[in-house]
């Protein structure tokens, strides 16, 4: 099939369009009629099997800053839950045909502590389990769509979305001390863990982007990995639910992966990576640096990690903090093939320079726009929270 199909602008840029090529790309296509579902009001329990870790395994004081309360009632928060937010709790993403995801359920649960908003965060979670959480294990289906009957017609997972989703529920039971948080968060780690970490792999632990269609089982140039799923502060963070896994060793291993994954003329990462031997753009995906990959370097200024030289691509490709626009670049040549328009973007060059060399935020940066799509909405709040945790000189008034 045609991987380089093109939609019209406007259902552009977001992550779930990549992680739905690459899906078309490794599984059977998946049919229904469409309807319009309401949405599920059952919601399934919310504990479940396994246990809560032993008392005799703590939080770890070295376990990275607390996300809650880093954003507070801002008035950007409040723009986001009336634009994004149903009153069901789904996370809307508004430039890719209305659908929900779970990548958008972690990022509003997430945003949701960060903001303090309990109320919120219970109407986001409840969504979730009543609507993704069907499959028959732990995890969660990545797509809802609402023009679809059933609304979820692909039951594979998302591994970004299970860490966003676990990561969350870990913050909210150390905000709020609800042990049902707690025990969710951990039988998602513990699942995806499972499932989804190759641990014994020679590169180093392989996070693999979901259960079906990119292990080396299932592609000859498997297994493929996408860099914008090592959610580096989760995995510093979730060890407080999940102590038994090594997170510290697949931190080593992303950067690893990162410092592989530098091709052509621009020295950046592809989207889709084979890592069967010496990481590669995968065979059969355009080789480029687009939505996913623009968030490795959130993700590692985030966690407080990385080198100088892990950043400096990034710092090159995107320049003064002037820039308008981001750019989509074939890694072949190292000429851009289209450009991220929404300003919501630039903040992820923001938060860069600050990491980096301590450069704050320009002004207009500090405040977030309300006429954006929920993606780089999302992106412009999850780096203001980022400086606010790590780097709170970047973003003083």
């Amino acid at each position: 099939m045609d991987l380089v199909r093109r939609a019209p602008r406007a259902r552009l840029g977001v992550a779930a369009r990549g992680f739905a090529l690459a899906l078309a790309a490794t599984l059977p296509a998946a049919t229904s009629a469409l309807a319009q579902p309401s949405e599920a009001t059952t919601v399934p329990p919310a504990t479940a099997l396994p246990t809560p870790p032993r008392p005799e395994s703590p939080a770890r004081s070295d376990a990275g800053p607390v996300l809650a309360n880093t954003l507070g009632d801002d008035a950007a928060w409040q723009s986001y839950r009336q634009r994004f937010v149903t009153e069901q709790g789904r996370i809307v993403d508004t430039a890719n045909g209305l659908i929900s995801h779970s990548e958008g359920q972690g990022y509003g649960l997430l945003l949701a502590v960060a903001a303090g908003d309990r109320a919120t965060f219970e109407r986001i979670w409840g969504w979730t389990r009543a609507n993704l959480m069907v499959r028959s294990d732990e995890l969660l289906a990545w797509r809802w769509s609402p023009d679809q009957r059933p609304a979820v017609a692909d039951m594979n997972n998302a591994t970004d979305g299970d860490i966003l989703i676990a990561w969350a529920l870990t913050e909210a039971a150390e905000a709020w001390g609800e042990p049902s948080y707690r025990t969710a968060a951990r039988r998602i780690a513990v699942e995806f863990g499972r499932k989804t970490i190759l641990f014994k792999d020679p590169h180093g632990p392989v996070l693999l982007p979901a259960v079906a269609g990119f292990s080396a089982r299932e592609r000859s140039d498997g297994p493929l990995i996408n860099l914008s799923y090592w959610v580096f502060p989760a995995f510093q963070r979730l060890p407080i639910v999940a102590p038994e896994y090594d997170w510290a060793s697949l931190i080593r291993s992303g950067l690893t992966f990162l410092r592989q994954s530098r091709f052509g003329p621009s020295g950046l990462p592809t989207e889709w990576i084979s890592a069967k031997e010496t990481p590669r753009p995968a065979d059969g995906f355009p080789p480029l640096f687009s939505y996913n990959a623009i968030r490795v370097p959130l993700y590692l200024a985030w966690a407080g990690i990385g080198r100088p030289e892990d950043y400096a691509p990034f710092k090159t490709l995107w320049g003064g903090l002037e820039r308008e626009r981001l750019p989509i670049v074939d890694t072949r040549d190292g000429q851009a093939v289209e450009w991220l328009s929404e300003p919501g973007y630039t903040a992820i060059p923001a938060i860069t320079a600050c990491a980096t060399d301590g450069t704050p935020f320009p002004e207009s940066l500090r405040t977030v726009q309300d006429n954006q799509n929920y993606y780089p909405t999302t992106l412009h709040l999850l780096a203001l929270i980022a400086a606010r945790m790590r780097y709170p000189s970047c973003v003083k008034s």
